[in-house]
C-alpha cells in the first residue's frame, strides 16, 4: 500500500468517525479485536472481552502479552491517526508496567505523545478497565517515524 493510500484511509476514517476499516488493515489489531472511539480530540482504544484473549482461566484474566500487544498497537495507531505520519510507525522499544490483573472484561487505553521528532516519537500509554484513575498497566514506547 502506498503512503498516499494510507493517508487517504486515515482522512476518511477521521471524516466518517469510523476507524474499523483502518484497524482491519493491521493483522494483530484485527486478531485481538481492537476498536477505536473518538471523543472530541481524544482517542480511546477498546479491547472487547474475548475468550481467546484469556491467559489465566482460573481468575479469569487477560494474557499479559495481549495487554502489551493492545497497548503497543494503540500507541502505533494513535501516531498514525494524529501525527501525520504517512506510513505505519515502527516500534523501537516498549516498556510496560503491569499494575493490576487485567480481568475478563473490556479494556481501554489512551495515549499521549510526549515528543515527536523527525525520526523518533515517544508515546505513553495507560490501560484501564473500570476506572481510568485505576490503570491495569502503563507503558512507554519509542517508534521510528521517518520514511522506511
Amino acid at each position: 500500500m502506498s503512503n498516499r493510500n494510507l493517508n487517504e484511509w486515515v482522512r476518511q476514517a477521521h471524516e466518517s468517525n469510523n476507524y474499523d476499516p483502518l484497524l482491519q488493515m493491521v493483522p494483530y489489531a484485527r486478531l485481538i479485536g481492537i476498536q477505536c472511539l473518538r471523543l472530541g480530540d481524544e482517542m480511546v482504544f477498546r479491547l472487547p472481552s474475548n475468550q481467546d484473549n484469556i491467559g489465566n482461566p482460573t481468575l479469569p484474566a487477560l494474557h499479559g502479552g495481549v495487554i502489551a500487544g493492545f497497548m503497543e498497537h494503540a500507541a502505533m495507531l494513535h501516531l498514525l491517526m494524529f501525527m501525520g505520519s504517512p506510513h505505519l510507525p515502527k516500534i523501537i522499544d516498549f516498556s510496560i508496567d503491569y499494575l493490576r490483573a487485567g480481568l475478563y472484561r473490556d479494556t481501554f487505553a489512551a495515549c499521549q505523545v510526549w515528543r515527536q521528532g523527525r525520526r523518533v516519537a515517544n508515546v505513553a500509554v495507560t490501560a484501564w478497565q473500570t476506572n481510568q484513575a485505576e490503570p491495569i498497566a502503563t507503558a512507554r514506547c519509542h517508534f521510528k517515524v521517518d520514511e522506511p
